[in-house]
């Protein structure tokens, strides 16, 4: 029987039904497509190729370890979220006690918030990118570094997400499923354009990238190892409140399915974009841009604005919400359950 204590419980803490658990693997997918596409994540995976000097195979081959143990990870986070359909922080209380638990869980929460700010920024770039492509204006005035274009495109990106948010788990599950493939749609024809512009050059850079390019003093073992242990890192707080998602899940077996093809598989995939991408800016634009709004702006082509605006968009408000909207919207509402309810978090 659940305890209905107040001090306890609220509807967004408790169980989830079983009608209520819409998610399969696809879902799941999504979830790690979104965590792995925006910005920040585009930029992580080409420096992997860039920085270290270890041949290309070694860093493919320490980014599916890195998948493969994160994998291993949420596997056995998000059991007892599916078997029981409880959120992070009520979990979390099993072992650290019902007001104990508010400890692990605000940690976690209290850095998502600061990265939500952040990540809404970076959000804003991209709007403020599309803007600029379509206005040719580059905006004015100065008021806390930036400029009235992007102020207004800050203040956007943050009205649009409160929308998303406000309408619940159910709304958030279908963006995640909508900007999951389309971002992957859009990155393989920026891949594509880019390519086409480089010609032969292209390959003939990937060829020299995965050589071994850059410099580690600690020698290629040690190389490895931080490789791996920066993917690792990168999704790490995605790990911990895994049971926040795998709580809508039908079953273990979806969810390990969704775990499979999400993590090993998305990581190889977007790795492979990011790396192709970055070989190609460096025959097209002569220097290496891991940057990819950079690659945009020096194409100058409003149709590719466009698109990539958008795609770079949909891809950070994805990462937000995967790791720091829902968390810390649930690490909250287990602090004062009778005041605090998801939205309100």
């Amino acid at each position: 029987m659940i305890n209905t204590d107040k001090r306890l419980y609220n509807l967004d803490l408790a169980p989830t039904s079983g009608q209520n658990k819409k998610w399969g693997w696809f879902e799941i997918f999504n979830v790690w497509a979104n965590d792995v596409q925006s910005l920040f994540g585009y930029t992580l995976a080409a420096s992997l190729f860039l920085t270290y000097g270890l041949n290309g195979w070694a860093v493919f081959a320490a980014i599916i370890l890195a998948g493969f143990f994160i994998m291993w990870l949420v596997n056995l986070s998000g059991k007892p979220s599916v078997k029981l359909g409880i959120p992070y922080p009520v979990f979390a209380r099993v072992s650290m006690g019902v007001y104990g638990a508010n400890f692990p869980a605000m940690v976690r929460g209290i850095v998502a918030m600061f990265w939500y700010g952040a990540q809404t920024y970076f959000a804003s770039t991209a709007v403020a990118l599309l803007i600029v492509g379509v206005t040719g204006k580059s905006g004015s005035g100065d008021f806390l570094g930036m400029n009235n274009i992007q102020w207004i495109s800050f203040v956007f990106v943050a009205v649009f997400q409160i929308y998303l948010f406000w309408n619940g788990i159910d709304l958030i599950r279908r963006f995640l499923n909508f900007a999951g493939p389309t971002v992957y749609v859009i990155m393989i024809i920026l891949m594509i354009t880019i390519w086409t512009k480089a010609g032969e050059g292209l390959l003939a850079e990937v060829g020299n990238i995965f050589s071994g390019v850059g410099s580690h003093e600690g020698g290629p073992f040690q190389a490895f190892l931080l490789i791996f242990g920066t993917m690792v890192a990168y999704f790490a707080a995605v790990v911990i409140n895994f049971g926040d998602f795998a709580r809508f899940v039908k079953s273990e077996n979806q969810m390990r399915k969704g775990n499979l093809w999400g993590l090993p598989g998305n990581i190889v995939l977007f790795s492979f974009i990011a790396l192709m991408v970055t070989a190609g800016s460096v025959v097209v634009f002569g220097e290496t841009l891991t940057n990819p709004t950079d690659m945009v702006e020096r194409v100058d082509h409003l149709g590719l604005t466009v698109i990539a605006a958008f795609a770079f968009f949909a891809a950070t408000i994805g990462i937000n919400m995967v790791a720091n909207f829902v968390p810390p919207a649930y690490d909250l509402s287990n602090l004062i359950p009778s005041k605090i309810n998801f939205r309100v978090g």
